[in-house]
């Protein structure tokens, strides 16, 4: 694995989305409209600031999902990953790379939606808007290494699509968003036990219920990191190296 080449990677990548304006305005735009259009539904301040912190993680999470799964499909469809690979390009430099991009505009699509949303909407959070920021921009990471990883069951753009409500719909579902998760079945409970995205809304529960840094949060933090590298692995298993 060299830094130059993930970095190179990283850069090339970052210089297509750059170019690619209404992948940005998605990227971008779409979590914040989705806030701006919470506030004014629910109409009651209390409300928004107990479904707000938890929604800035999941708007993020599906936004970065789609994007990175439909993007890393049409490379891998187009034979780009494939070309690229031909070289000194290792598959964890590649990944990386993207994790990088993808990053980036992950922290800027983050620092957005929370700019507004802590001024304009006037949400209100108990914890430290730093640790806000850190769980969010966690999500939207594990949003991408997951899309990263599911692009490689994708033979088409449209299959990549329809992997969002495959594998983010049901984790939505039983996170504890709509119904708290001690009030489901138990077997829906242990099922959402191994889900991601359960300890996403937890960690952003945590932080806009205390300004503690609890057990809860530490350890919902490590795992949300943990299943992003795990998925970057997989994803790393799934590429393969074209014979020049």
């Amino acid at each position: 694995m060299s830094p130059t080449i993930t970095l190179a990677t990283a850069g090339r990548i970052l210089a297509q989305l750059r170019h690619d304006r209404r992948t940005l305005a998605l990227l971008v735009g779409v979590p914040t409209v989705l806030m701006i259009l919470l506030r004014y539904v629910i109409d009651d301040a209390a409300s928004f600031d107990r479904l707000g912190p938890t929604l800035l993680g999941i708007f993020p999470f599906i936004v970065m999902f789609m994007v990175t799964s439909i993007t890393t499909q049409r490379e891998r469809a187009t034979g780009t990953l494939e070309r690229l690979m031909a070289g000194p390009l290792g598959r964890f430099d590649l990944l990386l790379g993207y994790a990088l991009a993808f990053g980036t505009v992950a922290a800027a699509q983050v620092a957005v939606v929370l700019a507004i949303s802590l001024t304009w909407l006037g949400l209100e959070i108990a914890g430290s808007v730093w640790l806000l920021v850190l769980v969010a921009v966690l999500d939207s990471l594990l949003g991408m290494a997951l899309g990263l990883f599911f692009s490689a069951f994708a033979r088409t753009e449209f299959q990549a699509v329809q992997f969002m409500p495959a594998v983010v719909l049901p984790q939505s579902l039983l996170c504890g968003l709509v119904v708290p998760r001690d009030a489901m079945a138990s077997w829906l409970e242990r099922l959402s036990d191994v889900m991601p995205l359960t300890y996403a809304v937890e960690a952003m529960q945590e932080v806009a219920r205390t300004g503690d840094v609890t057990g809860v949060l530490v350890r919902d933090i490590l795992i949300v990191a943990g299943c992003a590298v795990l998925a970057l692995v997989l994803g790393a298993a799934t590429l393969r190296r074209r014979t020049p």
